[in-house]
């Protein structure tokens, strides 16, 4: 017994060694491979995403790049469009900015519009009847629309359900709003809001490219809601034709 321990010992402490170089020689493999450390990115995401699919996570990442993407238009409105910043009752570009956003995001009504959002706040934003600030408006207008088309949340998880149709259709309203913005005058024949330039001076789409943007996560966003419940229909037949019980719990 006494020759036993100690071999098995030494057994042990020779796997443990095996262990430790693999570990060693993983980090280091990783570390010069970026995207391959498994380790380091689960270690930088939040709790909250292990109660993500892969399509709750993408729903909430596009959220926040559509809306990042309106804030940018924001501030290059306000910039084309420096009256509108004084309408808005605020001295700089950043607390006009800020107020818009928060509205957004905690879902509050914007005082200039009486209390309407998403498309009645749109179609009054960029009537010749409004007064306020339009600019504020017509991004308020946008962002109120987005959340609303994405069941009034800003982030998803597995008990969510988002519907493609909504999401297509908040897609196919952002088109109608980049073209309003491109064309609607008011009675001076002046543009409600200045924006895209094509001049002989040069060129200025960022405008279009931005509204493109956005356009095309939500189009993605919709496609791969309708693969998620085309899946989960295959999935039943598939057990119906193979004769499979389904999970009760």
């Amino acid at each position: 017994m006494a020759r036993v321990l100690p071999c098995l010992t030494l057994h042990i402490r020779r796997h443990c060694l095996l262990l430790i170089s693999l570990s060693m020689l993983f980090a280091s493999g990783c570390s010069h491979q970026p995207g391959n450390d498994i380790v380091s990115q689960f270690r930088n995401g939040k709790p909250q995403e292990l109660l993500q699919t892969s399509v709750d996570r993408m729903a909430t990442l596009t959220m926040r790049d559509n809306l990042e993407s309106l804030y940018l238009l924001m501030n290059k409105l306000y910039l084309r469009n420096p009256d509108e910043l004084k309408k808005s009752g605020f001295l700089d570009v950043g607390t006009a900015e800020k107020q818009v956003r928060m509205a957004i995001e905690q879902q509050q009504p914007l005082p200039t519009l009486g209390g309407k959002k998403d498309l009645a706040a749109l179609s009054f934003a960029m009537s010749p009847e409004f007064l306020g600030d339009r600019v504020g408006a017509f991004i308020y207008a946008i962002g109120s629309m987005l959340v609303t088309a994405h069941g009034n949340r800003l982030e998803f998880y597995m008990t969510d359900a988002l519907n493609p149709t909504f999401v297509s259709n908040a897609a196919r309203n952002i088109e109608k709003a980049t073209w309003i913005l491109s064309q609607r005058q008011n009675r001076q024949g002046e543009p409600l809001l200045f924006s895209n330039e094509i001049s002989e001076e040069g060129s200025n789409l960022s405008f279009a490219v931005e509204f493109g943007k956005i356009v095309a996560r939500l189009d993605l966003l919709t496609q791969m809601l309708d693969e998620r419940y085309r899946r989960i229909g295959l999935n039943y037949a598939q057990s119906l034709l193979f004769l499979n019980f389904l999970p009760v719990q």
